[in-house]
């Protein structure tokens, strides 16, 4: 049974640091794991995911604040915040893809707030 369960969330003032982590259990094959976020009111977007390979992709809104990283033998994938509006406020959500099914976490809130 594949499970990705996100950690790491919380407050934060702006323009400070704060990392998420999400761990996936059930498989050793996930390909591409990623992150996306959905604000109050708004669609969820993609933030950022990141292959086996290490190749990346970023969001145009978070391009050169966020850095997305992954340790394939701890099926674990990372998200280093930094420089954080308030505008990244959301529940930020762990994707992983296993064959053609994509499998999501329960998400993980982060407030930028002063």
């Amino acid at each position: 049974q594949v499970q990705l369960v996100e950690s790491g969330g919380g407050w934060v003032q702006p323009g400070g640091s704060r990392r998420i982590s999400c761990r996936a259990s059930g498989s050793d094959s996930f390909t591409v794991m990623g992150w996306s976020r959905q604000a109050p009111g708004k669609l969820r977007e993609s933030v950022a995911h990141i292959s086996l390979s290490g190749s990346t992709y970023y969001a145009d809104s978070v391009e050169g604040r966020f850095t997305i990283s992954r340790d394939s033998a701890k099926n674990t994938v990372y998200l280093q915040m930094n420089s954080l509006e308030p505008d990244d406020t959301a529940v930020y959500y762990c994707s992983a893809l296993l064959g053609s099914t994509t499998y999501w976490g329960q998400g993980t809130q982060v407030t930028v707030s002063s």
